[in-house]
């Protein structure tokens, strides 16, 4: 049975069907692996040195997954960050970038480039930002994930 990941209140954090989902659209998409061979969602979550975070298709899609290299960038709870709408996760501004961005990704299955101003408690730039469409096996869009290992805080540029 496929989770329907738009149901608020699910813990994905070591979910072997919603791995596979991230690991296996990035794969398709970006055409590299998101994890180290042999490794799976508890190494992604616990141990990855990069930044993933994935939000729903709702219509103000909320995150859905936030490793723990996403909470500590961001500086929230795993409570915090999946009750969060992913549009806050960048400044009012940045909003209207981030819609285009998520439209490019929509239109095209991912980008590979992205920077841009994203909200932690604190304010981080993120650079080189993956962001790519979670397509299960049978072409249904999930929704979409992110993945960064580089970041600065504003205070910094």
């Amino acid at each position: 049975m496929i989770a329907n990941y738009n149901d608020a209140g699910l813990d994905l954090s070591y979910d072997l069907e919603f791995y596979a989902l991230m690991a296996e659209s990035f794969e398709r998409s970006v055409v590299r692996r998101l994890t180290p061979e042999g490794q799976g969602a508890e190494w992604l979550y616990d141990h990855s040195p990069a930044v993933v975070l994935a939000h729903n298709t709702d219509a103000d899609p909320r995150f859905i997954y936030a490793n723990r290299a996403a909470q500590a960038c961001f500086e929230y709870s795993w409570d915090e960050f999946i009750t969060l709408p992913s549009r806050l996760s960048a400044e009012a501004p940045d909003r209207a970038e981030r819609d285009r961005l998520l439209n490019t990704v929509a239109a095209n299955g991912f980008i590979a480039d992205y920077r841009g101003l994203r909200i932690a408690k604190s304010g981080r730039r993120i650079e080189n930002a993956i962001v790519w469409d979670l397509v299960d096996r049978i072409g249904c869009r999930r929704g979409q994930a992110a993945t960064f290992d580089s970041w600065k805080d504003v205070q910094a540029d």
